[in-house]
């Protein structure tokens, strides 16, 4: 493989505007099909087989307008000191009405709901099913916000949470500026940080426009664009700053640029093809959940990822071949190609007092991980929202003037065809449960033998009462009415649905983990002839996957520093997010874990000296692990300007998993536990060794460094 991966990098560097001209043809096809011919990402949030996917299936079927999503418009007088029964109020009432009812796929507007004290209205709006909206259609529902009223008027429903994209672009914006600074104070070359930012640009731009395509494949939720950026541009960069450091450290051995280009794609490319495995593998380990737009996604965020792999050996090589030795031009400041003996330093004391730091270190991830244990996976609603959104404003009215459970109404599905007297017995039963606020009376459709009941919980969507009431109507309620019956009944809308969800990942949560973690641990022994190297590292990221999830615990369910973040309240994690984090916090911790021990094994080849290897490696990738993370950091964390709760969780729950692998655990417990275990780290069964593909080619002498063919002598002086 490295053969082929020096030649691959020094042909782009040799010839870098054949290459470029590839990329900008594929670029401009795939731009141009997409524009033409794209289809739009989808948003779904079902699970097939689950109780909630069973009421939307049949309210389709039947063709009821329950089946698709609702907006809210909530309006009060602008007067403190009005109510909604005067007659110009009244008059503003209908006119909001019609207006509403005239937008766009609009099935229906309800008649105006005033609240018990008069100060607040509420009109619900049908809209069909998610397949047959637009984004544009939430914008529409927006100008309603506009109208000259005395009546303020805010809105919120399922709309939004289909379509509201919150401040992708912000953070995209600000994640971009922090990683071109680290780079140039890490490179002190304006040359040499404008490579990976560009490489790493283009190759997202690429991705990002292709997905519309995929989805001719398979439908592709539309938030996977904005995970997608927030991984895509993180790896990219990274993966990008590993070879550009290769490269410089070759070219300051006196290798020509074409050579040099050639022996870091072959180094340090190789540890980004194995680190970008091991992201997609772990990533498509979603597959395991059962959850379509899960998998989706993961798919999606996959490509994404192989996308800026390909470009980091093919595209990077050709920019750093046209750029020659004009890569350390335009410096700032004067950066020392190879590292210091800080980091030289550091790994000697670690080694000296391994079992102490390895103790320690093991104990702090702990500590972080132990508040795991109280996750509660849950919906965040609209109360969680900052009080700038007008879903939030909504949500508080709401909750005033009608209860929180009003925010959150389930949808009852009855198949009737069989058994249509079965409807009142029902209605009375789900009214009398003690956690159902109110029900609406029975929309029934005789034709299609279908009812549908609309009921209002006492609690909010997010309380864990609330899904006890759901688990009752299901588990006792349903089969006391419906016991002699052919009737069957499901109880479905977003609360119910995201619940349903949240059981299914649960579920398959073990599953999932052992998946990603065996997959993972093969891959790590292919590339490093080890079986305990592997497993070490999975043990190790398995800790600081928890320490991760210690962190968000902290701060969305018990609050601490939640106001330095803009949450205003505590708020459960969302179903799905355990699983998707899992799997991308795995493969980015890999993804340390392989530069790391590239560099650790490529000298213990040419050693046979396991402190001396373990030392050499932080050395030489202390400074661009730690330039690695924190681009990621920056990237994960800026994220976090979000609005959305979802997207707050998902960067600072990367950017802390991050932060902990590359300190805690990269600097702290591998050379430890590398000092503790000794040659042993390399040991594998003789039967198992010969069975395992070899990924480098061998010299005569097993004991001597592992070449390339062709490879230059400088790089057998010091691999």
């Amino acid at each position: 493989m490295r053969s082929n991966l020096y030649r691959l990098g020094r042909y782009a560097a040799r010839r870098p505007w054949v290459v470029i001209g590839a990329w900008l043809v594929v670029a401009a096809l795939v731009i141009a099909a997409s524009g033409a011919f794209g289809k739009k990402l989808e948003e779904s949030f079902g699970a097939p087989g689950v109780d909630s996917q069973f009421a939307t299936d049949l309210l389709s079927a039947a063709g009821a307008d329950q089946a698709g999503l609702t907006a809210q418009v909530v309006m009060t007088p602008r007067d403190s000191t009005s109510t909604l029964d005067s007659p110009d109020l009244r008059t503003a009432l209908t006119r909001i009405q019609s207006a509403a009812a005239s937008l766009p796929h609009v099935l229906s507007a309800g008649d105006p709901v005033i609240s018990p004290d008069g100060r607040v209205g509420l009109i619900r709006l049908q809209y069909p099913v998610l397949e047959k909206l637009e984004p544009s259609d939430l914008e529409q529902l927006k100008t309603l916000a506009a109208v000259d009223s005395p009546l303020r008027i805010e809105l919120g429903g399922d709309l939004f949470y289909a379509f509201e994209q919150g401040q992708a672009g912000l953070g995209e914006a600000v994640g971009l500026i922090a990683a071109m600074v680290i780079l140039l104070l890490a490179f002190g070359s304006i040359i040499a940080m404008g490579l990976p930012i560009g490489m790493a640009v283009f190759g997202l731009a690429l991705a990002i426009s292709s997905l519309s395509l995929v989805t001719y494949l398979i439908d592709l939720p539309s938030w996977a664009p904005v995970l997608g950026s927030m991984i895509g541009l993180g790896v990219g960069i990274d993966y990008a700053l590993i070879i550009v450091t290769r490269h410089r450290e070759y070219l300051a051995r006196g290798m020509s640029v074409a050579e040099s280009v050639g022996t870091a794609v072959a180094t340090a490319g190789q540890a980004v093809l194995f680190a970008g495995g091991t992201v997609v593998i772990a990533i498509l380990g979603l597959v395991v959940a059962g959850v379509p737009f899960i998998t989706a996604g993961g798919i999606a965020v996959s490509l994404i990822v192989l996308t800026m792999v390909l470009a980091s050996i093919t595209l990077l090589p050709a920019f750093l071949g046209l750029a020659g030795h004009w890569i350390n031009r335009l410096r700032v400041r004067r950066v020392r190609p190879s590292p210091g003996s800080g980091w030289q330093r550091w790994a000697g004391h670690v080694s000296k007092h391994a079992a102490a730091y390895a103790v320690s270190a093991t104990v702090l991830l702990l500590a972080l991980a132990a508040p795991v244990l109280a996750l509660r996976v849950g919906t965040p609603d609209d109360g969680a929202l900052p009080v700038q959104r007008t879903e939030r404003r909504a949500y508080d009215l709401v909750a005033a003037g009608f209860g929180a459970g009003s925010n959150g109404p389930l949808v009852v599905a009855v198949d009737i065809s069989r058994d249509p007297g079965v409807v009142q017995p029902l209605f009375d039963a789900v009214r009398a449960d003690q956690g159902i606020a109110s029900v609406a009376p029975p929309a029934v459709n005789t034709a299609a033998g279908v009812a549908t009941l609309i009921a209002v919980p006492t609690t909010g969507p997010q309380d864990d009462a609330t899904m006890t009431t759901v688990k009752r109507l299901r588990a006792e309620v349903f089969p006391s009415v419906l016991r002699h019956s052919p009737a069957k009944a499901h109880v479905g809308g977003q609360t119910a649905t995201l619940a349903d969800v949240g059981a299914r990942v649960n579920d398959r949560l073990p599953w999932f983990i052992g998946a990603v973690v065996l997959l993972s641990v093969l891959l790590l022994t292919v590339v490093f002839r080890s079986v305990v190297v592997p497993l070490k590292a999975a043990l190790m990221n398995l800790l600081s996957i928890g320490a991760s999830f210690g962190v968000i615990v902290m701060i969305f369910q018990w609050g601490w520093a939640a106001d330095l973040i803009g949450l205003d309240s505590t708020i459960p994690i969302l179903p799905f997010i355990p699983m998707f984090m899992f799997a991308v916090v795995f493969g980015l911790s890999m993804d340390y874990e392989v530069f790391l021990l590239t560099r650790i094994r490529e000298e213990y080849v040419r050693t046979q000296d396991n402190t001396a290897s373990t030392i050499h490696g932080i050395t030489t990738t202390g400074r661009v692990i730690t330039s690695a993370a924190l681009i990621m950091i920056a990237v994960f964390v800026s994220f976090s300007l979000a609005d959305d709760p979802t997207a707050k969780m998902f960067g600072l729950g990367l950017a802390t998993a991050v932060l902990v692998d590359a300190t805690v655990v990269r600097l702290i417990l591998v050379p430890a536990l590398m000092k503790l275990l000794g040659d042993a780290n390399w040991w594998t069964p003789a039967w198992f060794n010969r069975r395992l593909p070899w990924t480098n080619a061998r010299t005569a002498n097993a004991g001597t460094a592992v070449e390339l063919a062709g490879e230059p002598s400088a790089l057998r002086d010091r691999p």
